[in-house]
């Protein structure tokens, strides 16, 4: 699969006697956990997938329903389908880096509340930052 972030190409085995949809979603699942798609990057179009593997549009979606179902990726209509899911690792990454941050300022003296809302006023001052 080309596209997002660069991550490898994702292949089907006809050959397999695991369904080629279900080959996609291990794919894409796979390069979630790898930190190849990463929350936010934009899968490829329906048709471009299939065009690109050699396989029916309608086995894509399939593919993309079920991930979505899974809570993996998220499809904002004509927009695109995105990853709506951080690898298992990241994730943990993450929540120890703010339970260490949040753990700081209630040393510092601010309710479990009253930090969380601090961290969100600098992430969003950062995210409005050009």
């Amino acid at each position: 699969m080309a596209g997002a972030g660069g991550i490898r190409v994702l292949s089907v085995n006809a050959a397999s006697s695991v369904p080629v949809w279900e080959q996609l979603v291990d794919g894409v699942l796979g390069a979630i956990d790898r930190g190849e798609l990463r929350l936010g990057d934009r899968l490829p179009t329906v048709r471009r997938l299939a065009s690109d593997l050699g396989l029916a549009p309608g086995t894509v979606a399939r593919a993309y329903q079920h991930l979505e179902e899974r809570g993996a990726v998220h499809t904002q209509g004509r927009r695109g389908t995105f990853v709506a899911r951080e690898s298992d690792e990241r994730a943990a990454q993450a929540r120890a880096v703010a339970d260490r941050a949040l753990g700081e300022l209630e040393e510092l003296g601010f309710a479990p509340r009253e930090a969380a809302r601090y961290l969100t006023r600098i992430a969003e001052a950062r995210a409005s930052d050009p």
